[in-house]
């Protein structure tokens, strides 16, 4: 299914619920065995994150070349 998904894309975003953290990692490794980049995406609720980037970074296992942005997936202007 994700190769169907991500066919012609040049990027992912994956977003990353940090209540439901293990509900992400099916994503971060497909997309790290794809090669294909992506960021993480924090999605926080009205300014509050429970963890901080790097915290979020050592529990995914990922390395400094992934870039992690927070976000409030409900505002627009955060998407952008």
């Amino acid at each position: 299914m994700w190769d169907d998904l991500v066919r012609g894309a040049i990027g992912a975003v994956v977003l990353v619920d940090t209540r439901r953290l293990a509900d992400c990692f099916p994503a971060v490794d497909y997309f790290e065995n794809s090669g294909l980049p992506f960021v993480i995406a924090l999605n926080g609720f009205d300014g509050h994150q429970p963890y901080q980037p790097e915290e979020v970074r050592e529990a995914l296992q990922i390395g400094p070349d992934t870039p992690i942005i927070t976000t409030d997936a409900r505002h627009r202007a955060d998407a952008k």
